[in-house]
């Protein structure tokens, strides 16, 4: 498994479980038929910049540090609000023309910011193509998108 696909289900997972060790995401993860090693998730861990938060019972949790998303979803409007030319979508694909040179930094910051609906990114110099998992996943990010960078 893609380590951006696996980083990306332990991000759902932070969401809906209470994760208080490495293993608990090991084993949430062979529950859904991913065999992963304890040795991975503590690797993911670090790059990932997890960080541990008190609980009320006194123990600690596993949480995707906020500050981090704000500052690449706001990274992510300003480059594209800069490089967008034009775009389009086509059942789960959205395409974006931007100005040369951007289209693996707009890649790079859709994938870093873990819109829930992006299956993978694309991208050349001046081009970015977004697959969503669904035809209307990629409608709502598309909007979304859109909504981001102030183009109706």
């Amino acid at each position: 498994m893609r380590k951006q696909v696996r980083q990306k289900l332990i991000r759902e997972i932070l969401q809906k479980f209470e994760i208080y060790k490495q293993d608990d995401i090991v084993q949430l993860l062979l529950n859904q038929g991913i065999e992963v090693t304890q040795a991975t998730i503590s690797r993911d861990v670090k790059e990932m910049q997890l960080i541990k938060l008190p609980t009320k019972n006194g123990s600690y949790r596993y949480s995707v540090p906020t500050l981090k998303e704000i500052d690449v979803q706001k990274k992510l409007k300003d480059t594209l609000s800069e490089s967008y030319v034009s775009s389009n979508i086509a059942e789960k694909m959205i395409f974006f023309k931007v100005i040369p040179g951007s289209g693996p930094a707009v890649s790079n910051l859709i994938e870093k910011v873990g819109y829930k609906e992006v299956f993978a990114t694309l991208s050349d110099d001046s081009s970015v193509m977004v697959f969503a998992y669904s035809n209307q996943e990629a409608i709502d990010l598309f909007e979304k998108l859109l909504e981001l960078i102030g183009v109706q």
